[in-house]
Parts: C-alpha cells; sequence; structure tokens
C-alpha cells in the first residue's frame, strides 16, 4: 500500500491511502484506488503523478464488475 496526499474529495480531516489489489504481481500492471468524499480515485500504479479517474461508489462498482468479467482484457498491452 502507497500513502499519498490527501484526495481533494475527501474531507480535509481524513486521509485517504492508495490500495494496491493483492493480486498485483511485484512490479506488474495494476491500478491503485483510494475512497473519499462519496467518490473513488483510481491511478496507474507505474505513474503515481499522473492523472486519476474519479467514479462515483456505484460507478466504482460497475467498473469493476466489468474488469472482472475480463471484457476489457483485450486493452491490455
Amino acid at each position: 500500500m502507497t500513502t499519498s496526499s490527501p484526495s481533494p474529495m475527501a474531507p480535509s480531516h481524513i486521509k485517504s491511502l492508495w490500495i494496491k489489489s493483492q493480486k498485483s504481481a511485484q512490479g506488474g500492471n495494476c491500478v491503485e484506488m483510494r475512497p473519499g468524499g462519496g467518490s473513488v480515485e483510481v491511478r496507474d500504479s507505474k505513474d503515481p503523478a499522473g492523472p486519476t479517474l474519479q467514479l462515483t461508489g456505484t460507478g466504482f462498482a460497475r467498473w469493476l464488475a466489468v474488469a472482472r468479467s475480463g471484457a476489457l482484457d483485450h486493452l491490455k498491452d
């Protein structure tokens, strides 16, 4: 797990932590997420200073379900 600055979506008194999947390989392709303020941010673990994808809680659950189904596998490197 990697720590980062608080999310702009999180209440100012809560420090959000980036969470990496337990299934991610060491140095492999993976994403990290952090909840805050009713939404979820997702980022590329290899580019922690890069852009983030911001989703509602419902949007994140749907995105995760689609990713788990394999429907996005064609987007892999």
